[in-house]
């Protein structure tokens, strides 16, 4: 990307070039009068210094501030499609408008381009080696660790301390971008995983919907609405098998029993200190079994996975995912008729009545990587997205949640709990909520979480032994 020079000239400059001009069309003409008896002397010198000289006259005034040219400024951004690339235009239109009302000697433009989940991350690391000028991208947190130690992303601590709007974030989501105490990336916005179940589904299996708050509540409820649905191709409870199953099928349940899934601990052979992957403890094989539980209670796994619309298609009646921002509301009255039929629990099913729940909560960071050749606009345009006043239009409109306080508890709430099914019980959620570490080596052990997951979902290995084998590759990862 090149950003043309702005051209415009200030006062004092203007008129020195007048001046030195007119000195040149004065030296001319006594040059031609010098010359009025040399017979090589034409009339076509005489035109050609003429025109020279009209023609600085005339750039003074064109490059003069009355009449400067703006400097063009085209911005760049690789975006995840947020499963509808349209609707970042609804963000960074306003968001570009009030860029240019702040900069009006500026032409500035935005070019983006948006690719799935599964290709965001690839693409950004293919243009980064590629060296292409970006100015703005959006990350999946997981990410942020690698994207650090790779040196694609700029540092943005500087910027953020001068903006000083830090405490208007939940902690664990202004947490989640900083990565060995400095800031690389702020957290936009979040999804919160709870229960969701088909209200008419569970009256007509006789389940009552307190009964699915519990472990063995939960199974007992699978098996009912399984007998009383299987005619009608309908599943009782969904559970997630796809290659994000630790997000849904392991974690929430680890950390309600008080695991992790890494800790830093002494002794590492190379770093002194470093993260270690203690999530094969009792804590996690108990988490685990509660899996083996339900696939034995005949809750199939479910490999393929759409975000909800298999909910919505009333295939299952219970779910447990981030299911609001894939509903789609416009208005209070279309909320108030989503309520009566579907309900809300916000919580996992905890071990034992009185147990704390916890969930995952995921989404979008905004950072800006270090090929952008215009820095200082492209983290004003990440505070103007991050502006309460053009970011709660944008997640009322597509039921994300925020990271903000001002925007999920304060004045901007009310906009946001029109539209969005059950809102006060998912802002309440955040007291429950926990993330994923953002550490370069994630990713890998994510995967290793995963492969143990299958092997129990699948009767392949038990509990424990699936644990032990993962954990024993994440700490290998982690070079233990």
């Amino acid at each position: 990307m090149i950003c043309a020079e702005h051209r415009a000239y200030p006062d004092l400059e203007y008129k020195n070039i007048l001046i030195e001009s007119l000195k040149w069309r004065s030296i001319h003409i006594g040059l031609m009068n010098s010359h009025k008896h040399n017979k090589t002397f034409s009339v076509f010198h005489l035109g050609l210094i003429l025109a020279l000289a009209a023609c600085m006259v005339v750039s003074a005034y064109l490059f003069s501030p009355s009449w400067a040219q703006k400097g063009q400024v085209s911005l760049r951004a690789i975006l995840e499609d947020q499963g509808d690339p349209v609707r970042w235009q609804f963000l960074l239109q306003s968001a570009i408008e009030q860029l240019r009302t702040r900069h009006p000697d500026l032409d500035i433009s935005i070019k983006y381009t948006t690719y799935p989940y599964e290709k965001t991350e690839a693409e950004i690391l293919k243009a980064m080696t590629n060296q292409t000028p970006i100015d703005l991208i959006t990350l999946d947190p997981i990410w942020l660790g690698k994207f650090v130690e790779k040196g694609i992303l700029t540092d943005l601590t500087n910027y953020a301390q001068n903006w000083g709007r830090q405490k208007d974030w939940y902690e664990m989501h202004w947490d989640g971008g900083v990565y060995n105490d400095r800031i690389y990336a702020i957290w936009a916005w979040t999804d919160i995983r709870g229960m969701w179940y088909w209200k008419d589904l569970l009256n007509e299996a006789g389940v009552d919907p307190n009964l699915l708050k519990t472990w063995d509540g939960y199974i007992e409820s699978a098996k009912k609405l399984n007998a009383a649905l299987e005619d009608k191709g309908i599943e009782g409870v969904h559970l997630t098998a796809a290659g994000h199953s630790p997000d849904i099928s392991f974690y929430p349940y680890l950390w309600m029993l008080g695991g992790e899934i890494v800790e830093w601990k002494s002794g590492h052979p190379t770093r002194g200190s470093y993260w270690f992957p203690p999530y094969n403890s009792t804590e996690g094989v108990r988490a685990l079994e509660f899996i083996r539980e339900q696939v034995n209670a005949g809750i199939k796994p479910q490999k393929n996975h759409y975000w909800g619309k298999e909910f919505l298609d009333r295939k299952f009646a219970v779910m447990l995912e981030a299911l609001q921002h894939h509903v789609h509301l416009n208005t209070t009255e279309q909320k108030q008729d989503f309520e009566k039929k579907v309900g809300f629990l916000p919580m996992f099913p905890v071990p034992n009545q009185g147990n704390s729940s916890a969930t995952l909560m995921g989404g979008w960071e905004l950072g800006m990587p270090k090929t952008s050749k215009n820095k200082d606009l492209a983290w004003e345009l990440i505070t103007i997205i991050l502006d309460p006043k053009i970011l709660a239009p944008y997640l009322a409109k597509h039921g994300n949640l925020p990271t903000q306080v001002p925007i999920g508890e304060g004045p901007y709430s009310s906009e946001l709990s029109k539209s969005i099914p059950y809102y006060d019980e998912l802002i309440s959620m955040m007291q429950i909520g926990r993330v994923r570490p953002s550490i370069s080596e994630y990713p890998e052990i994510a995967d290793q979480i995963r492969q143990a997951l299958d092997e129990v979902f699948y009767n392949t290995s038990q509990p424990k032994e699936a644990l032990a084998k993962a954990a024993s590759k994440s700490a290998k990862a982690l070079g233990w």
